[in-house]
């Protein structure tokens, strides 16, 4: 064959070739479009919780070039704050954005993977669910009930709460109404007071009508969103409820199953963006409103002492008992936190902790 002829017939078959992908190729791009209804727990626009939620679901449609194609609802949009558990579960909707310790009534050990009283921190929820067993011991947790979940957003060491009376020994808690979901509301039970489970956008209206008498949420970024101060005087610090509590995107397992390798992987690498994103923004935020509610509202800052802190302690010893006698799954999980708290807590101390008490003395922080 001649160079010329070769070189035609070439370019002809390079064509017919691109022609036959291009009939094959459209198809198939347009059978991969997946819709992607997302609800959560968290108010609409609301700092933080909220606006991170929205910027996970607004990545997942971004990164897939709107392959995926998310519809995200705030609580009370599509169903209630406590209702996207079983929304997604029951497969109305593919995914949900919420704390998982929302859930410890279907069993105790959801808890342990948002935050649980003299838990993990941030750096240590970390450590243990992705290199300690905790993402399998989650992923076999959330499988009996349907779903499997990434961590998507952290807060990091929350406040102790609000108070309309000042809190001076365990006694104080005896009586009081106070809005604490979790394992860190079993604690304040123990201790004589009435917790309740209240999604964010309820709890302004009952502390300002009287029916609860203290409550926490987070810190000082969202507080102050939530004008707790308006109904609360006294904010204490540091919170044993929830050291590092851990978002959680729920996906309804079977949806997720059926995902190619890729866009599981997509989906957890935005996760896993969000959950840096979401400390990064907390850091950079608690600080500054934390002098605007000191300053510009007057909030008395107050420091549980030991005292109060030992009974924590005694009453979260007696909370993890009865978690552990749930089921042989609630066990495990709590000998697997334990584990990881010893050893990386232990690490922690001479690390962080040292570091930052050395520095603080140094700088007069």
């Amino acid at each position: 064959m001649k160079r010329r002829e070769f070189i035609k017939n070439a370019g002809i078959a390079a064509v017919g070739g691109a022609a036959a992908t291009t009939t094959l190729a459209a198809p198939a791009i347009a059978q991969q479009r997946i819709e992607m209804v997302i609800v959560s727990t968290w108010p609409r626009d609301f700092p933080g919780l909220g606006t991170g939620a929205q910027r996970l679901s607004q990545r997942i449609q971004d990164v897939s070039d709107g392959r995926i194609q998310t519809q995200y609802f705030a609580a009370g949009e599509r169903v209630g704050a406590f209702d996207v558990f079983d929304e997604v579960a029951s497969g109305n909707a593919q995914a949900y954005h919420a704390a998982d310790y929302y859930w410890k009534g279907k069993h105790p050990g959801f808890a342990y993977f948002t935050s649980v009283p003299f838990g993990l921190t941030e750096n240590e929820m970390g450590a243990w669910i992705n290199f300690m067993g905790g993402q399998e011991l989650w992923d076999e947790l959330s499988a009996e009930f349907g779903l499997k979940a990434y961590a998507a957003g952290n807060t990091g060491v929350q406040m102790g709460g609000w108070f309309n009376k000042e809190i001076n020994s365990a006694e104080d808690f005896k009586g009081l109404k106070i809005r604490m979901p979790g394992l860190g509301g079993d604690v304040m039970a123990k201790l004589g007071a009435s917790p309740v489970s209240l999604p964010g956008g309820q709890i302004y209206e009952n502390l300002v009508s009287g029916a609860i008498d203290a409550t926490e949420w987070v810190g000082p970024w969202n507080d102050y969103f939530l004008k707790f101060y308006e109904a609360a005087k006294y904010y204490y610090w540091p919170g044993m409820h929830e050291p590092g509590g851990y978002d959680a995107f729920g996906m309804n397992k079977t949806w997720f199953d059926n995902l190619t390798k890729s866009d599981q992987a997509l989906i957890q690498a935005c996760c896993l963006m969000e959950n840096d994103m979401m400390m990064a923004e907390f850091n950079a935020n608690n600080g500054r409103y934390l002098s605007k509610l000191i300053n510009e509202h007057g909030v008395a800052l107050r420091e549980f002492n030991d005292d109060v802190y030992d009974a924590f302690g005694e009453a979260a010893e007696e909370v993890f008992s009865e978690a552990r006698a749930h089921s042989d799954l609630a066990n495990r999980i709590h000998e697997s936190f334990a584990a990881a708290r010893a050893d990386v807590g232990g690490w922690m101390k001479l690390s962080e902790g040292a570091y930052y008490r050395q520095r603080n003395r140094v700088l007069g922080l």
